[in-house]
């Protein structure tokens, strides 16, 4: 019954993204409860289509954290190569979406090297901050794109793509004009420009100020960053990440049930049978031999 129950849930959701009804499919997941015995094939299934729903309504720690346990929960065989891609093409696109870059070590895994290869230029494109090359890649791979059902979350990463050019241009000069940015990120105009800078200010992402009557962006020096709270983020997100894992491993594990006690209890009886009588038997005897000592007293 309970396999059944998981084996419809997926399904369902599975209808639901292939028509796109995004918002059916985070109904069905809050109001319904995945079995949690089922079994792995269809748990590594639920929570990619999982993963597929929050990073579409925005959620993408909580995207990434399905699709890593997607991928764990999988089996790693030629059999689920093709899941493994799938899932690995969603997580490459959330990770950029977090501000991350994904480790080349995941490109050069022997079933992920070709399917992955677009998204590599992406995420080298991401990585550089280069907006022309970004979108030149997604012109280039516009169909591949939309076949894998991620053209949508693409379409996001230009601003991640701005961002990333600013960080790099606010390392590499302590001083810069606005009509510089603009060249280097091949902005329309200086005031499209300055507004960006100072969206990237006001979310964190770079530490400077912005002169706007002399039209250019003066950075802050930059500080030892073992001054700041982001390793203890970065240890509390490992922490965090472990613990789940042991927590996850602890509920994955069988145990055994109560009627090898019973077994047990039955074994030890019969140990303590087999103990009294050897005990009744080293008495007969015993008493034998005192018998025949008594018998030759007599003669």
């Amino acid at each position: 019954m309970k396999e059944t129950k998981a084996m419809l849930l997926t399904l369902l959701l599975r209808n639901y993204l292939h028509y796109k009804l995004y918002d059916q499919a985070e109904r069905l997941t809050a109001k319904s409860s995945f079995p949690a015995d089922a079994p792995n094939n269809l748990l590594a299934r639920y929570l990619y289509y999982l993963g597929y729903i929050e990073a579409i309504q925005l959620n993408y720690s909580q995207a990434q954290t399905h699709l890593l346990e997607a991928t764990r929960k999988a089996p790693s065989n030629a059999a689920t190569a093709g899941f493994q891609q799938t899932v690995h093409k969603i997580y490459v696109i959330v990770e950029l979406l977090m501000g991350n870059i994904p480790e080349r070590s995941l490109f050069r895994v022997p079933t992920l090297k070709k399917p992955l290869l677009p998204y590599l230029e992406l995420v080298q494109a991401v990585r550089v901050g280069d907006l022309n090359k970004f979108q030149d890649v997604v012109s280039k791979y516009q169909d591949r794109f939309l076949k894998d059902s991620v053209l949508i979350l693409i379409q996001r990463l230009r601003h991640n793509v701005i961002k990333a050019g600013i960080r790099s241009i606010s390392t590499a000069y302590s001083r810069i004009s606005l009509r510089d940015i603009c060249l280097k990120l091949h902005l329309d105009s200086e005031e499209d420009a300055e507004y960006i800078v100072a969206k990237a200010i006001r979310d964190g992402v770079i530490d400077a100020t912005i002169d706007h009557e002399k039209g250019f962006v003066q950075s802050a020096d930059v500080h030892n960053v073992y001054e700041t709270s982001d390793p203890q983020y970065a240890f509390d997100k490992r922490i965090t990440f472990c613990l789940g894992m042991y927590n996850d491993s602890v509920k994955s594990m069988r145990y055994p049930g109560s009627d090898h006690r019973k077994e047990l209890a039955s074994a030890i009886e019969a140990i303590k049978r087999e103990r009294e009588l050897a005990q009744e038997l080293e008495n007969d005897d015993y008493d034998g031999d005192s018998d025949e000592d008594a018998m030759d007293e007599d003669l």
